[in-house]
């Protein structure tokens, strides 16, 4: 991804409590690595925030970065996925695609991350 690409955070404004974020971005593409053509798809982000929560503005800047950019459904997914939890650092994260059917195929890719802090809490 772009250097250029930055994402602007804000302070959790419930630190002492567990809760989901859910952000939707149902008018994503990027480009076909194989055909060049464009990929029309969903992405949702849900995740529990640990000190900062993600301003959706650089959010959608950051989504529409690979407007032309040539990535597997899977690579795209677990991309955002790494973004992310480097930039946020949440308790936990879930990254799913869902894909446009293409010559009668549609595709969903789901990755997750959770914190050992947060793993711990769930044992």
């Amino acid at each position: 991804m772009e250097e250029s690409i930055s994402l602007e955070l804000f302070d959790n404004p419930r630190m002492g409590r567990d809760y989901v974020i859910t952000t939707k971005v149902p008018e994503f593409t990027s480009v076909c690595p194989v055909t060049g053509q464009p990929d029309f798809g969903t992405i949702i982000v849900e995740y529990c925030p640990d000190k900062a929560c993600f301003e959706l503005k650089s959010f959608k800047f950051y989504m529409q970065s690979f407007r032309n950019k040539g990535i597997y459904y899977e690579s795209l997914t677990n991309e955002i996925l790494d973004f992310l939890v480097e930039k946020c650092q949440p308790r936990w994260m879930r990254v799913s695609s869902e894909f446009t059917p293409r010559g009668g195929i549609s595709t969903n890719v789901t990755c997750e991350y959770a914190s050992e802090a947060f793993m711990e809490i769930e044992e």
